[in-house]
This record gives structure tokens, sequence and C-alpha cells, in this order.
């Protein structure tokens, strides 16, 4: 009877040391909680958070990150990198520019409200925006600011839920 309660404490074990690994380093599930993506992801969207690409590259333009709010790393945003370092952002007129070039951006729930004048994003690090520009809390603000890459949770990769739109995200590099 002993023999069978220690087999079953190591089974245990042994799964709480697996999931443990596989959500620190390999996958994650994330609920979006308010409207700064929409219309590409939607409040209470459930989202599978892929954290093993950027172990072997680095975050790239077009891509939907999770990231740690810096002011409050206990928090998360879910936003899109538009720029990595070394680029050149700025908005001007409802547009974005990506080092002098306007940005196609079919994503954007609606034009830009408001100027911002340019910024270079420094090295390990990158500048995100929510796609519901007048709506998201995001590298404009200086609360969130260049995003470091140690503050970088994981790539989103997967629509769970809901179920009607479950799938992945239509890349835009």
């Amino acid at each position: 009877m002993l023999k069978e309660l220690l087999d079953i404490g190591k089974s245990v074990l042994i799964a709480i040391i697996a999931a443990f690994l596989i959500i620190t380093f390999i996958f994650e599930t994330v609920s979006v909680d308010g409207h700064s993506m929409d219309p590409t992801l939607n409040n209470k969207d459930r989202l599978i958070v892929e954290k093993v690409s950027y172990y072997f590259r680095a975050p790239e333009p077009g891509d939907i990150v999770v990231i740690k709010y810096p002011a409050n790393p206990s928090e998360k945003f879910i936003k899109r990198v538009i720029g990595v370092g070394g680029d050149r952002i700025k908005i001007e007129n409802g547009k974005l520019y990506v080092n002098d070039k306007v940005k196609n951006e079919p994503y954007i729930l609606e034009p830009m409200i408001g100027n911002f004048n340019e910024v270079t994003v420094p090295k390990n690090t990158i500048f995100v925006l929510g796609d519901n520009r007048n709506n998201s809390r995001d590298s404009r603000y200086s609360d969130v600011g260049f995003v470091n890459y140690k503050m970088v949770v994981g790539r989103a990769s997967f629509r769970l839920y809901p179920f009607s739109k479950m799938g992945t995200f239509k890349s835009y590099r």
C-alpha cells in the first residue's frame, strides 16, 4: 500500500514539474482583456502564447506579442510589434511611418487621431501598438515606452476561443 502511495506521489510530482516547465518555457494561455487589439483580437478571446521561437530569434514587426506591462510586470498586455532596434517610428496626419515609409496596415480598426514625434527604437527593444490605435495603451505612452526583450512573454500564435474564430492569425510583415 505504501509503495502504491509513493508511486502516485512521484507521478503527481512529475506532472507538476512538467506543467511548470511547459508553462514557463514553452507556452501558456492568456485571455484578452479589453479592446486595444480590436478588430484582430477581441475582449475575452483566449489565446495560446508560444515562448520557444523567441529563444532563437528576436520579435519581428507584425508579430502579436504578449508583454509584461513595464509599470506593473504582474499585468500583461497584448500588442503588435511595429518596430525593432534601429527603426525610426512616427505618426503624422493619421499615418504610421516606419523608416520614412508609410506602413500599410489593413488590420487597424480606424485611422489614428493625433501625431507622434519620430523616435528611434533602441537596440534589444521593440515598439508596440494596439490595432485599435485610438484606444490602446502602448509604446506611445511613457509607462509602456520601448519594450525590452526581457519583458516579452511570447508570441500569440493561436486563438482557442471563441470557437467560431479558432485558428492562427494572419501575419503582416
